[in-house]
């Protein structure tokens, strides 16, 4: 088996991803405090063509070198904005239409594996903090709330990971069941 050359990868150009159709999702990171952490969720944003990404509070924005190490361009390419706090995120995208779900370990959420997204619907995925997770402010405000199943002896994937698996998840479930 030969590994593909970049060239063949037959990748939309920025502009052509722009103008491509998203996925109906916006990513929401809640407080974030790793740039390599960002960056990471910036590539997988793109590579799922996420309709956006939403930074609050103390998660960094773009342009940042520490961002763009992980990111490797897709800062450009994923539409994203900044808000104070992730309550005016979650506010901002209610008007839009949104459904509000918090990805978190919570008193009856809906393992990810049980949870099929409705077609039409657009879906606000809310990424909580390294360590506190997703704030209990915006816990208040949610519509829904997510838990990835976990098997081992650790209490939480990374971020990075969670939004990786989430993504997908949702990915799959819009894409090939339309």
């Amino acid at each position: 088996m030969r590994k593909l050359k970049l060239d063949e990868l037959n990748r939309a150009s920025v502009e052509e991803f722009k103008a491509q159709d998203k996925l109906p999702v916006a990513v929401v990171l809640d407080n974030v405090r790793s740039m390599h952490n960002i960056g990471s969720i910036f590539r997988t944003s793109d590579g799922f063509a996420v309709n956006q990404i939403c930074l609050c509070g103390i998660t960094a924005q773009p342009p940042h070198r520490e961002i763009e190490k992980t990111a490797l361009g897709a800062t450009n390419s994923v539409n994203w904005q900044y808000f104070e706090t992730p309550v005016q995120a979650v506010e901002h995208l209610r008007t839009e239409g949104y459904t509000i779900i918090a990805i978190e370990q919570a008193e009856n959420s809906t393992m990810l594996n049980t949870f099929t997204p409705e077609p039409g619907k657009k879906y606000a995925l809310i990424f909580g903090n390294e360590v506190n997770g997703v704030s209990d402010e915006v816990m208040q405000q949610i519509d829904a709330c997510i838990e990835i199943p976990q098997f081992g002896t650790k209490h939480s994937f990374n971020i990075v990971v969670s939004a990786g698996i989430v993504l997908w998840d949702f990915y799959v479930k819009i894409v090939y069941s339309s």
